[in-house]
């Protein structure tokens, strides 16, 4: 249960981090964390107090239950949400860069106020 809470509380920094900060670069950072809370979350889902790698290599392993085998589901699901993570965190830092580029600042509120 411990382990759950602390996911949330990461959750919430993130979303803090989103909601009260205006600095671009800051709320990227937001976006980060709540990924990784998520991901660490579905990771949780999936695990198993003693449980086994699900690799049966004999027929005796065969005849264990599947109770016993750790859910290897939210794990391949992570390694995909953590190519597609990436790729869009390099976005938001690029678009970022742009902004910067153009409008000399990563203030939100400048930014509004210089539209154009």
């Amino acid at each position: 249960m411990v382990p759950y809470i602390l996911c949330m509380i990461l959750f919430l920094i993130g979303v803090y981090g989103i909601i009260a900060k205006k600095n671009l670069i800051k709320i990227v950072i937001g976006m980060v964390i709540i990924e990784y809370a998520v991901n660490l979350i579905l990771i949780l889902v999936g695990y198993r107090s003693g449980g086994a790698a699900p690799i049966i290599t004999s027929i005796e392993g065969a005849s264990r239950e599947a109770s016993t085998f750790v859910d290897p589901l939210p794990q391949a699901l992570i390694v995909t949400s953590i190519v597609i993570g990436l790729s869009v965190t390099v976005l938001a830092i690029v678009l970022c860069l742009r902004l910067y580029e153009k409008y000399g600042t990563l203030d939100i509120l400048h930014i509004r106020r210089l539209r154009g």
